[in-house]
Formats: C-alpha cells, sequence, structure tokens
C-alpha cells in the first residue's frame, strides 16, 4: 500500500492522464542532470502492438548471450516494480518507493504525468548500470513520447503499425499513427517487424524515407516460417537457422520473436545456441498466457484458461488466427476500457468462437460496463451473456469440459486476473 499511496500521490502531480508534451520531461531530467546522455547501448521499442513480445525476447536472447540488459516497459499488470527491470532484476518495491520519493523532491512544484515521472526515475536508477544494454518501450505513440529523449540510440524495434488512440490524434488515420510513430525515430538501424498487410508496410517504408537508419524489413531482410513438417525456420544474410518451439503462444509471436533476432545477430553477434535457448525463456505475462494453476484455474477444471491483453483490432486479428488454429471449442470472456474500438474489436470473432461473457474490469473507473458494452455489440452474430465477476464468467464457462476460455480485452483486466488467481 505504501507503494501505491505513492504513486496516487504522484498522479496528482498533473491534471491529466496524458498530455503529449516533451517539455515536462526534459524539464526533469535537466534537475535529475541528464542522465538520458550518460547512457549507452540504447535499443528502443515502438509500435501499436508486439512491443512487449520484442522487448522481452530481445532480452531473453540477449541474457543467453552474456550481455546484461535493463529494461523499461508499460503498463503494469500486477505491480508498478515489473516494469523497472536493472541488470536483468525486477526492482525491489522499497527500492523503487525509494527511487520515486528522490524524484518527487527532485521536481518539487513542478508538473509532470505519472508516465513521464516513472520514465525520468527509470533513466536516471539506470545510470547505475549505464553499459548494460537498455531496452525501451515507448508508450503512446513515439513523437512526443517521453521514451524519446535520447541523443542516439543502437537500434530501433519497429512493431506492428495499426489503427488505434484516434483519439490522440489531428491526422486520424494510420497515416497519421505512422507520422507520430516513425517521424522522430533516431538515424540508426530499425527493424521492421511483419505489418497487418502490405499497404500499411508501404505507407511504413514511406515514411521511413527520409530517416538515414540502416532497415531491415521483415520478409525482405529476414523471415521466419513454419514448415509443413512443423519446423520453424529463421533466415536472413547471416544464414538460415532452424528453431525450437518458443514458450510463446500464437503464429504471431514468431513474427515478433524474429525481429528480436534479426536485431541481435545484426548489431550483437549472437550466435546460433543462444538464440536457441534465449527464445524458450521468454519471460512475458499476459500475452496469449495460458494459466496452469491457481485459485482461477481451479474454477476452469477441465477447461483449459488463456488471457491476453489484447484491446485494438491488429491484436484480435492475431487472437483470432490463434481462436482458428485451436481443435477445441474457444469462448471467450471480455472486458474493455471505453476508449476502445469495441464492435471492430469483437468483429474479429465473429463465426469462430461458441460465445461471448462480457465483464466490468474490476477497480477501473475508465473501464466500459458490460450492460453498454453488450448494446453496442448487439448486432454481432455473437451468442453474449454477462457475468458479475472474473469468477463468476469463468464458472459460467466451466460447466463443460476440454474447452478453452479465452480472457481478452485489456490489460487492465489481464491484471487483475493474475492478482485474483
Amino acid at each position: 500500500m505504501k507503494l501505491q499511496n505513492l504513486v496516487s500521490r504522484l498522479e496528482k502531480k498533473h491534471h491529466k492522464k496524458l498530455d503529449l508534451s516533451l517539455e515536462r520531461t526534459f524539464n526533469l531530467l535537466k534537475k535529475l542532470g541528464s542522465p538520458q546522455n550518460n547512457l549507452e547501448n540504447i535499443c528502443t521499442v515502438v509500435g501499436t502492438n508486439s512491443k512487449a513480445s520484442m522487448a522481452f525476447s530481445f532480452k531473453s536472447i540477449l541474457n543467453e548471450a552474456g550481455y546484461k540488459c535493463n529494461l523499461y516497459s508499460s503498463p503494469s499488470l500486477q505491480s508498478h516494480t515489473e516494469r523497472f527491470i536493472f541488470n536483468d532484476c525486477e526492482i525491489d518495491e522499497q527500492e523503487l518507493i525509494e527511487l520515486l520519493i528522490s524524484v518527487e523532491k527532485i521536481l518539487g512544484n513542478d508538473n509532470a504525468t505519472l508516465f513521464e515521472i516513472f520514465t525520468c526515475a527509470f533513466i536516471k536508477y539506470a545510470e547505475n548500470f549505464k553499459k548494460n544494454i537498455n531496452i525501451i518501450e515507448a508508450g503512446l505513440f513515439h513523437q512526443f513520447d517521453s521514451t524519446n529523449v535520447f541523443k542516439k540510440n543502437t537500434l530501433t524495434l519497429l512493431g506492428v503499425i495499426h489503427s488505434d488512440h484516434y483519439l490522440w490524434l489531428e491526422n486520424k488515420s494510420i497515416e497519421g499513427v505512422i507520422h507520430e510513430k516513425t517521424t522522430k525515430l533516431l538515424n540508426s538501424n530499425i527493424f521492421v517487424n511483419k505489418q497487418v498487410d502490405e499497404e500499411i508496410r508501404k505507407k511504413i517504408e514511406h515514411a521511413l524515407e527520409k530517416n538515414k537508419s540502416n532497415k531491415y524489413y521483415f520478409g525482405q531482410d529476414f523471415n521466419i516460417s513454419r514448415s509443413e513438417n512443423g519446423f520453424i525456420q529463421y533466415q536472413d544474410e547471416l544464414g538460415e537457422l532452424v528453431l525450437p518451439e518458443p514458450n510463446l503462444l500464437g503464429e504471431h509471436q514468431l513474427y515478433n520473436i524474429s525481429t528480436a533476432i534479426s536485431a541481435s545477430r545484426k548489431m550483437f553477434n549472437v550466435a546460433d545456441d543462444a538464440i536457441k535457448k534465449g527464445i524458450q525463456k521468454i519471460d512475458l505475462k499476459g500475452r496469449l498466457q495460458e494459466i496452469k494453476k491457481g485459485k482461477l484455474k481451479n474454477i476452469a477444471g477441465n477447461n483449459r484458461l488463456v488471457i491476453d491483453g489484447g484491446h485494438n483490432i491488429s491484436a484480435a486479428l492475431s487472437i483470432a488466427k490463434w481462436i482458428k488454429s485451436q481443435n477445441e471449442e474457444v469462448n471467450i470472456i471480455c472486458g474493455m476500457l471505453k476508449d476502445k474500438d469495441h464492435l471492430e474489436f469483437m468483429k474479429c470473432f465473429e463465426g469462430i468462437i461458441g460465445s461471448s461473457t462480457l465483464i466490468d474490469i474490476p477497480n477501473q473507473e475508465n473501464g466500459i460496463n458490460k450492460e453498454e458494452l453488450k448494446k453496442k455489440l448487439s448486432n454481432l452474430n455473437i451468442n453474449f451473456k454477462l457475468a458479475d465477476s472474473i469468477e463468476q464468467s469463468i464458472k459460467a464457462n466451466s460447466s463443460d469440459q476440454n474447452k478453452t476460455i479465452l480472457i481478452v480485452g485489456s490489460l487492465y483486466l489481464i491484471g487483475e486476473i493474475l492478482n485474483i488467481n
């Protein structure tokens, strides 16, 4: 509670949760001694989707190759400490409290959003391990995101870019999203993940024409595929690799992993054996994660329980592809925030699921209530039910056996599930 009380206090440092600007971030960093200029080996991770998967895959591979990493990610699922990894270890809660209190004191009466304070705190503490590889996941977009404060970097992992967060854009289109995510990328090395379609990939390529980075595109400069006999084959100019099965569910994760592999081979000369071991040790929560034990798994009984924090259209497309590959009926439990494209998200599941149980996200004032969500989705050809809690929704979907219960719609919902379980 001590940490949460501190975070609640820090949230009051700015009246808006989101306010796209770099002025406050640079002001706080200057007060902290401009630590962003002292870090080495900066690897930025940008995109609408796949950021966390690429970042954690990249870290796992580099760790197997003997590199030490610092990792900044968002949002929190179970604890704010998850976002602060230094020297390959999650920060201790008391250390984080002390770090945030010191940053709060230096900030004084100036304004800053919570995300800006967190980002600056991470960068300041990373000075203690500044020669480590620093993997920095961007928050909203990139151009005015508080992670965009470095003068140079080693590389950028550019993930899936798709329609999301139009509310914050003047140009409310995929071109607007691409502009925000690419216009301020540093001139270094950019590794571009597989996109939802070729049209978006071409638009990204056009947006990066004036960027002087070395650019590596999925499908052109590196590739990954699963052969008919089930082998996973990775290829780039350095040669071909036959890979073991990674410990991430979903074929879309292969594309995310391949982007991390390409960067690790090209920029850090990682050996093949380290790549093979690294992809089997990726520690990523909340992305097609199967819950195999605990309170909620006990309620699910002989049914498979899988969770995914996907909340936008491109995430839904990847989840839908995974559902189609299953050999058993899949029933969805869904809770979402108010500002999401609920109809387009759920439309991806028409005709491929048995039913969808709608719930409120616990402890989330920005969530859409289940009754309103059901009204918005009433024209879809899906059997919708309502449940009053996470436990009740799982129990309602567990009367049959040997089916899959898949919980989707929000990372905040996934965090609640992990805490309950």
